[in-house]
């Protein structure tokens, strides 16, 4: 496939969206009139609906379809509907965070289970897999999993749950989905990836062997830095089943008005991922060979070693890139302090660039040993690269190489 057609999804041979739907432009379409949304007014927006409860018709009787929000609420059912179709599944639930969707997930497994998991992970699944979860008696063992026979040696009969990011969380490693799709439903365990990096847009996990399906809304969903969010979404029955009984019982949903957010944000996903992607390129590009930089992670260049599988299971490489400089931790400190229009701050996937350095900000609370098992290093550089004017973010990459050699 060309560049012009991986990158314009009107172009006449841009590569089908794996999730069944005609083309990638159809994903596009979906988070604009995607959705279940019927206003009795015909309003185009979905109404927050800041309400509580719902008027029974008797007291025997509901005679509507809501009854208490933490059950279910018009706005975030709205989203909902959107988010399934966005992921291909067949049922979504919403959560207050991404956190708080991760959790869901890993409350699908029992006292005695086993969970595979990476060992590249973001800071607090990982707390949450070394830190709780075993307290409930769940066993976890981390493996590195870009290698589907490593998680093939480590799965066994109590195994039911495989938990992968894809790219990861900062290094931007590649999960083959696929190959470790077949892993687990040979060890008839759920797998469950965390799709955050790459949004629906460029990645559909369930169509390519994922059971489970993890977002943070917060990021790319959102898109606008504004709204705190996350879901879980999935095509088994029971699974789906089972995440909306610990949404509803455990009541970590959004509200109205973060769901009214998120909904608007996924309107404009498509021309935004876009955007991302174009921007992230140059930028990696430009890293890319620099006498200063000593690594760059960035799926879209042909040295990444998850490159092929990555141009494979998605439709583009996303909006972030990570790097390593000649000079460890004081040129990382410098690089980051030149930086004019890259804001310094955690988080991700919104319109404005970002630039943290994970060992001292996201990732600050693992360990050095744990670091080192997740293959951190102290000076590793990561970016969040926004919509802005390409030139000016070039500009700034510029000046924080400046400062930096």
């Amino acid at each position: 496939m060309s560049d012009q057609a991986r990158h314009d999804p009107d172009h006449p041979d841009a590569q089908r969206a794996t999730n069944g739907a005609d083309d990638c432009g159809d994903l596009y379409t979906r988070g604009i009139h995607g959705g279940d949304h019927a206003d009795q007014y015909g309003a185009l927006t979905t109404p927050i609906y800041a309400n509580a409860t719902y008027e029974y018709e008797t007291a025997t009787n509901l005679g509507g379809p809501h009854r208490y929000s933490r059950m279910s609420e018009p706005t975030r059912e709205d989203l909902e509907s959107v988010l399934r179709e966005l992921e291909g599944g067949t049922h979504a639930s919403a959560f207050a965070s991404g956190m708080a969707a991760v959790d869901a997930v890993l409350s699908l497994v029992s006292a005695g289970d086993h969970v595979v998991a990476g060992d590249s992970l973001y800071a607090e699944t990982h707390d949450l897999l070394t830190d709780v979860y075993p307290r409930y008696g769940v066993e976890v063992t981390h493996v590195d999993m870009t290698d589907p026979s490593a998680v093939q040696a480590e799965t066994r009969e109590e195994t039911a749950l495989v938990y992968a990011e894809s790219p990861t969380n900062p290094l931007l490693q590649i999960t083959d989905i696929e190959a470790v799709a077949a892993v687990a439903d040979g060890a008839d365990a759920v797998l469950a990836v965390d799709n955050t990096f790459a949004s629906p847009v460029l990645q559909q996990p369930l169509e390519i062997g994922a059971d489970v399906v993890v977002e943070s809304l917060t990021k790319y969903l959102g898109g606008h830095s504004d709204a705190i969010a996350g879901a879980v979404v999935t095509d088994d029955e029971a699974l789906g089943e089972r995440i909306a009984r610990i949404q509803y019982t455990r009541g970590a949903i959004p509200g109205p008005f973060e769901c009214f957010l998120i909904r608007r944000g996924a309107k404009t996903l498509g021309a935004r991922m876009d955007r991302h992607c174009e921007n992230a390129r140059a930028v990696a590009e430009k890293l890319d060979g620099h006498p200063a930089v000593e690594t760059v992670y960035y799926p879209g260049l042909p040295s990444h070693p998850g490159h092929d599988v990555a141009a494979r299971q998605m439709t583009d490489f996303g909006g972030m890139v990570a790097l390593e400089l000649h000079g460890g931790v004081e040129a990382a400190t410098s690089f980051v302090a030149a930086m004019e229009t890259f804001t310094i701050a955690e988080s991700l996937g919104g319109v404005e660039s970002l630039v943290e350095v994970p060992a001292a900000m996201t990732h600050q609370d693992l360990s050095a040993r744990e670091l080192d098992a997740a293959g951190i290093d102290e000076g590793l550089v990561r970016l969040s690269v926004g919509i802005e004017r390409r030139a000016d973010l070039l500009a700034d990459v510029s000046r924080g190489l400046e400062a930096a050699t």
